[in-house]
């Protein structure tokens, strides 16, 4: 691999984007990030590697060769050290998810509650400021609190993670929806978020609802319209 190919891959992998590294047996090299303008002969290859989010190798009149794709790794960011979040963590970190949780109330996101785990005590504002979510994040907002709630939803909105949820009856949704549509977001994007969260398996109890919440998560990450996401 040449080494600018390398310094392009290694910069996107610490941006968590997607990208393609197209090696023909000519030994050219290209690497397109996702969203780039690719010229035919590659558009096509390169749009379906996207897609699928695997690799491969392609024979064509114009050229053959493999196309590696790599895709970020699929994370969930918890807003609230709730009593859900004890449950959900550990069930998400052994499907395979990254988590990370986001909490300002230190009574509650303490490492006795919540050992090896990812935390931050920042406000969301300044915590998604230093770490932002991106496409292939889960925002699952669990604190009942517009003040730590709202603004994670809203920027979740904005960057369009793979999921939105949030706890809460569908009368405390009304009233989320009434504050969010004063940020500017419209009706279809409102109704991208999963309110009351979870699947609707009659759950009730925080180990329960954890499974639900989990279930919806990956149920929107496999059958994602944009499958890009991680196999």
């Amino acid at each position: 691999m040449r080494r600018d190919s390398l310094q392009r891959l290694n910069a996107a992998r610490r941006k968590r984007l997607a990208v393609v590294l197209l090696t023909d047996f000519r030994g050219e090299e290209h690497v397109f990030l996702e969203g780039d303008p690719v010229e035919p002969p590659f558009a096509a290859l390169v749009e379906g590697a996207f897609r699928s989010g695997r690799s491969m190798a392609f024979d064509t009149i114009d050229a053959s060769g493999f196309l590696n794709v790599y895709i970020p790794a699929p994370r969930i960011a918890v807003i609230g050290a709730v009593h859900i979040s004890q449950y959900l963590t550990p069930m998400a970190r052994l499907a395979g998810f990254d988590v990370r949780i986001i909490d300002p109330r230190t009574a509650f996101a303490t490492r006795d509650r919540f050992p090896d785990v990812q935390m931050c005590t920042d406000w969301p504002v300044d915590a998604l400021m230093a770490d932002p979510l991106d496409r292939y994040t889960a925002l699952v907002a669990l604190t009942h609190d517009p003040k730590i709630d709202d603004f994670p939803l809203a920027e979740a909105l904005r960057t369009g993670c793979f999921y939105i949820g949030a706890l809460g009856s569908r009368k405390t949704h009304a009233a989320r929806r009434g504050r969010l549509a004063a940020y500017g977001f419209g009706a279809d994007a409102l109704s991208t978020i999963h309110a009351p969260i979870g699947l609707d398996i009659g759950a009730s109890n925080p180990a329960e609802i954890s499974v639900a919440i989990l279930a919806q998560v990956i149920k929107a990450l496999r059958t994602s319209s944009r499958q890009t996401m991680p196999a």
